[in-house]
């Protein structure tokens, strides 16, 4: 049975993404499947996984924000911005004040500017920043903006190496290791990652994320249906519509469709498709105030 839906996992750190997505092709012993955007190796927490028909939904899930709790070392500055680099500089670090640390986080809250880190999967001239970065090379990256919806400091340790954990919430692209470096910078510190907890991905939480040990158990029972979340519930966060059952064959054919005034859905807005059954059936885009075209059909079976 093809299985259509998104799982989100937890992420152990020590496993890349890809090796998170081909543990669900052999327990789910099916081809299609992808993940909604890339955790480092030795970052852990909630990795949506998309099956079936919803990795075609797997754009929108990657776009929304996400939110991370984190820890920053003060001191120690390293080539890959966290913990796993090489040392590249120290230096001793004098006593902190709380309140000039939350100044500086309410400072880097909103919309950011921030250089990709070069060991990164950022393409310059054709090849990926880690790429040159493990020929040894330095190359010029541009600076890219992004967001920081919420940056709170949870907690301080102090010592010759002070550790700061935080809490962040941010856009897409954002890296929160750059952002860590950063940080210090403004502190007057070298500074680098030590650790990350991915805690939310669009919908999903970690609270609701299942483990690689419980989705073995749920391919042995058979039992798919306790962790996969449906396609047209993964995309809550857009509008739906119900469309009479008579219209389902046009909209399985792509035809376009003319939502009431009741919808009151502007020019561009993207929807979910239910038919009166509540099967979800399709995303379409208004054109304008009266008409919509479809964006992606589902023909889930």
């Amino acid at each position: 049975m093809m299985l259509h839906g998104v799982i989100p996992v937890c992420k152990p750190a020590g496993l890349t993404s890809h090796d998170v997505v081909n543990r669900i092709r052999r327990l789910s012993g099916q081809k299609k499947v992808g993940h909604t955007g890339t955790l480092d190796p030795a970052v852990e927490g909630v990795l949506p996984i998309c099956l079936g028909q919803a990795t075609r939904i797997a754009e929108y899930i990657q776009s929304l924000p996400k939110r991370y709790r984190g820890t920053l070392t003060l001191g120690v500055a390293t080539d890959t911005e966290d913990q796993t680099g090489r040392v590249t500089e120290e230096q001793p670090v004098g006593p902190l004040d709380p309140g000039r640390i939350d100044a500086v986080f309410r400072k880097f809250t909103g919309e950011i500017e921030q250089v990709p880190p070069m060991y990164s999967a950022v393409k310059v001239e054709g090849k990926r920043l880690y790429e040159w970065a493990r020929q040894g090379r330095e190359v010029r990256r541009r600076s890219r903006r992004v967001t920081i919806f919420s940056l709170e400091r949870t907690g301080m340790e102090e010592g010759e190496q002070p550790r700061i954990h935080f809490d962040v919430r941010c856009s897409k692209g954002t890296y929160v290791r750059t952002l860590c470096v950063d940080l210090g910078k403004e502190l007057g510190y070298p500074a680098h990652m030590s650790r990350l907890v991915r805690t939310e991905s669009g919908p999903f939480t970690l609270e609701e994320a299942f483990t690689l040990d419980r989705l073995e158990r749920a391919a042995v029972s058979g039992e798919w249906g306790s962790v996969l979340t449906g396609i047209g519930e993964a995309l809550g966060h857009l509008p739906g519509i119900v469309v009479p059952q008579s219209l389902f064959t046009s909209v399985m054919n792509g035809r376009l469709l003319h939502p009431g005034k009741e919808e009151a859905l502007a020019a561009d807005t993207l929807f979910r498709v239910f038919t009166e059954e509540g099967q979800f059936c399709a995303l379409y885009r208004m054109m304008d105030e009266r008409t919509a075209k479809p964006e992606k059909v589902f023909r889930v079976r």
